[in-house]
């Protein structure tokens, strides 16, 4: 069944893209130019610039471990910052426009702190203001728990806020503003010959995303998925282009993108009863795992740190409860992602020997039918990313 059109369009900025006053002038100006093309426009803004982080850093001084309910009373200040100072600059563009935060936009998670997910939303407000010709501005990366505790959604939130409204709003598409014209082949930043994608798969998107690409978040992807939203990741500068992520283009190689993660938090615990202990300690806190092997009485799991603001907690638990069976290290990943590519033997050889040409030494090789992830020391990520996309993307 096709959907009828609603006119209604979510777009949402990032950080980068509302820093100062300037730019948050520049985004109200584009938003009235979305809105006076005919469009019912809701906007989900980020925090400005390193407001995120200098928040945890106030934080720190008054804690070596924060806790995480009150760390996210602390983080929900710089979205509702940007919302309100956006809204006023959308005011004198000549337009009517209020602002949400997520629990007044209706986005409800469950009862985690720092990584919450949505369970569903209730856009009651945002319908009516949209009906009453205001556009709508909502702070992203946070909402309400069913105890009525502020909670945020962790790493790329807004993401997931914009995505999860657009689904609930039925909205034409939904559009993830940043400083970059969309996704690249590998970061520019470290790849000067990556490509920008015209059009790219939602799972494709998905292990990218989940692999460290951070133009999207996986959440937000997956969102998209489900609910069949046209999503677009496009430059803030422009009024269109970028990379349009839901459908399968036809490409001359499997390989969409090499992406790379460094300064991943290794835990290496062996013995049986270690094993069981480290297990209920991550399912305890929480930890978004990137990757996890178990064998026999062996287990090692992979996850960011941004991921754990309690870090320093968790892991002197982790050393307390394991002393002796534990092992904590830094390490990095590069993973390939295109279709078919992780279940063809070739691929993954021609991966292997890529690094060794390149003189990475390898620590281990994971694949997924969309994906090889070759994992070495965080120094030489770069370099890995850099030899890995001239063999298989330039």
């Amino acid at each position: 069944m096709i959907q009828s059109p609603t006119n209604i369009v979510v777009q949402k900025y990032g950080g980068s893209s509302v820093a100062d006053a300037e730019k948050i002038k520049q985004v109200a100006e584009r938003i009235a130019r979305t809105y006076r093309a005919g469009k019912k426009v809701v906007v989900v803004v980020s925090a400005m610039g390193k407001t995120t982080n200098q928040l945890i850093e106030k934080a720190k001084l008054v804690s070596a471990s924060p806790s995480r309910r009150e760390l996210d009373m602390l983080l929900t200040c710089g979205e509702r910052e940007a919302m309100a100072l956006l809204s006023m600059a959308v005011t004198e563009q000549g337009l009517e426009a209020i602002s949400f935060t997520g629990s007044q936009a209706g986005i409800l998670t469950n009862d985690r702190h720092s990584g919450a997910r949505i369970v569903e939303v209730r856009p009651f407000r945002v319908e009516d203001e949209l009906d009453r010709g205001k556009v709508v501005i909502v702070a992203g990366f946070q909402g309400v728990s069913y105890r009525r505790e502020i909670t945020t959604l962790g790493r790329g939130g807004s993401d997931t806020t914009a995505v999860a409204l657009a689904a609930a709003l039925r909205a034409d598409y939904c559009e993830i503003c940043s400083d970059v014209d969309g996704i690249y082949t590998a970061d520019p930043r470290v790849v000067s010959t990556a490509e920008l994608l015209h059009a790219i798969s939602h799972d494709e998107m998905l292990e990218l995303a989940a692999q460290g690409a951070k133009v999207l978040h996986d959440s937000s992807v997956e969102f998209a998925r489900r609910s069949g939203i046209a999503l677009w990741a496009r430059a803030t500068s422009k009024d269109g282009g970028g990379t349009r992520v839901d459908f399968q283009p036809d490409r001359d190689r499997p390989v969409a993108g090499v992406t790379g993660q460094k300064s991943l938090i290794r835990v290496k615990v062996s013995g049986g009863a270690a094993v069981e202990h480290a297990l209920q300690i991550i399912e305890a806190a929480s930890i978004p795992l990137t990757h996890l092997d178990l064998e026999g009485k062996e287990l090692r799991a992979w996850f960011t740190i941004a991921d754990v603001p309690d870090w320093p907690a968790v892991k002197a638990k982790l050393e307390s409860l394991l002393a002796g069976q534990l092992e904590l290290g830094d390490e990095g990943a590069v993973s390939l992602v295109g279709h078919g590519i992780g279940g063809n033997p070739q691929m993954i050889n021609k991966a292997r020997q890529t690094a060794v040409a390149a003189g990475v030494p390898l620590n281990a090789v994971s694949v997924s039918p969309l994906r090889i992830t070759l994992w070495c020391e965080s120094a030489q990520v770069d370099d890995l990313t850099r030899a890995l996309h001239q063999a298989f993307v330039a």
